[in-house]
C-alpha cells in the first residue's frame, strides 16, 4: 500500500504541491492527471525521494517509506534517463544488476521483457539507433527489469502507437499484479480504460480522487434520446421541465435529468413521439475533468 500523506512542496516560497493526499490501492491502476504543471511530476519524485518534500511523507503500509523500500519501486521518469550509446540487452542487465539480480537472471529478465514488445532481434542495438516509440518500451522494460514492488510511471504511453499501447497496457497488468500502480497521462480515454482509480491534480492540489466509476456517477444522470417519428426533430424536449438538454442533432438529443425522474421523461416523450432509443450515458473522465479542473 502506497499512501501519500499532505505531500506539498515549495519553490521560492511558493507552492507548487500544496497538501496532497491520496493512496495507491495494491492490484489497481491509479491514473494521476492534470493540466500541464499541475504538480504531478513533483509528486512523483518526491514519492520516489528524488526530491524533499517541503512538508506531508508518503508511507508504505502504514509506515514511513525507507530508502530501501524506495529502491523496489520501478520508476519511469518524464526525462528519459537511459544510455543512448549502449546496448539495450547490456543496459538492462547493467540497471538489474544495479537491484542486485543476478546476471543470468538479469539477462533471461530482460529477453523475457523485449520479447514481450518484438524488440528482441534488436537486443544487441545501441538505444538510440531505435525510434522514439520503441525507446519508450525499452525504458519501460528498464522500470520493470527488477520485479519491482510498486510502479511509478511518468506518461509511460507517450508517442506510442495504439499496438503499443495495447502490449504495454498488457504488460503492465500482469506485472503490477498485487501491486500498487500510479501512472500519469494526458490521453484521457487512456486513463478512462485502463484505470481502475483516478486522482486529478489542479494547481497542485487534489480536486478529486476515487473509483472511476464513482467519479463518473458524480454527475447528474444523462440520457441518449432517439425520436422515431417521421421528420422528428428532438429541439422540441427543451420544453419538458425537469430536464437540461445538452445536445441535440436531428431525431437525437442528449438530456441532464434535473428534477425530473428517468420514468417520468420517457412517459413524456412517448406522449408525443415514438421513441426509438433511450439510454443511459456514462460521464466521460473528460467531462469530469473539465469541472473539476475549473
Amino acid at each position: 500500500m502506497l499512501d501519500i500523506s499532505a505531500l506539498s512542496r515549495a519553490y521560492d516560497g511558493t507552492l507548487v504541491v500544496d497538501g496532497v493526499t491520496f493512496r495507491v490501492e495494491p492490484g489497481r491502476m491509479t491514473g494521476f492527471v492534470g493540466a500541464n504543471g499541475a504538480g504531478k511530476t513533483t509528486t512523483m519524485r518526491m514519492i520516489l525521494g528524488v526530491l524533499a518534500p517541503t512538508s506531508g511523507e508518503v508511507l508504505w503500509d502504514g509506515e514511513p517509506i525507507t530508502t530501501a523500500q524506495r529502491r523496489h519501486i520501478g520508476y519511469m521518469p518524464e526525462e528519459r534517463g537511459l544510455y543512448p550509446r549502449m546496448k539495450i540487452l547490456d543496459q538492462l542487465v547493467f540497471l538489474a544488476r544495479l537491484h542486485g539480480v543476478d546476471r543470468a537472471a538479469a539477462a533471461r529478465r530482460a529477453t523475457d521483457l523485449l520479447e514481450h514488445f518484438d524488440l528482441a532481434d534488436r537486443a544487441g542495438d545501441v538505444l538510440d539507433t531505435l525510434s522514439l516509440g520503441n525507446q519508450q518500451r525499452v525504458q519501460i522494460a528498464a522500470a520493470l527489469i527488477h520485479r519491482p514492488d510498486a510502479l511509478v510511471l511518468d506518461e509511460p504511453f507517450s508517442g506510442l502507437d495504439p499496438l503499443a499501447v495495447d502490449a504495454m497496457a498488457g504488460l503492465l497488468a500482469k506485472e503490477a499484479g498485487d501491486k500498487p500502480l500510479l501512472f500519469s497521462s494526458h490521453q484521457l480515454d487512456l486513463v478512462e480504460r485502463l484505470c481502475d482509480d483516478l486522482v486529478i491534480l489542479s494547481h497542485g492540489k487534489v480536486v478529486a480522487a476515487g473509483a472511476v466509476d464513482e467519479l463518473r456517477g458524480r454527475g447528474p444522470e444523462r440520457y441518449r434520446v432517439v425520436l422515431d417519428g417521421d421528420g422528428d426533430d428532438a429541439a422540441w424536449i427543451r420544453g419538458i421541465g425537469g430536464v437540461e438538454v445538452r445536445d441535440v442533432d436531428g431525431p437525437t438529443a442528449v438530456v441532464d435529468l434535473a428534477g425530473l425522474s428517468a420514468s417520468a421523461l420517457l412517459s413524456a416523450l412517448v406522449a408525443t413521439s415514438p421513441v426509438r432509443e433511450f439510454s443511459a450515458v456514462r460521464q466521460p473522465l473528460s467531462d469530469i475533468f473539465r469541472e473539476v479542473i475549473r
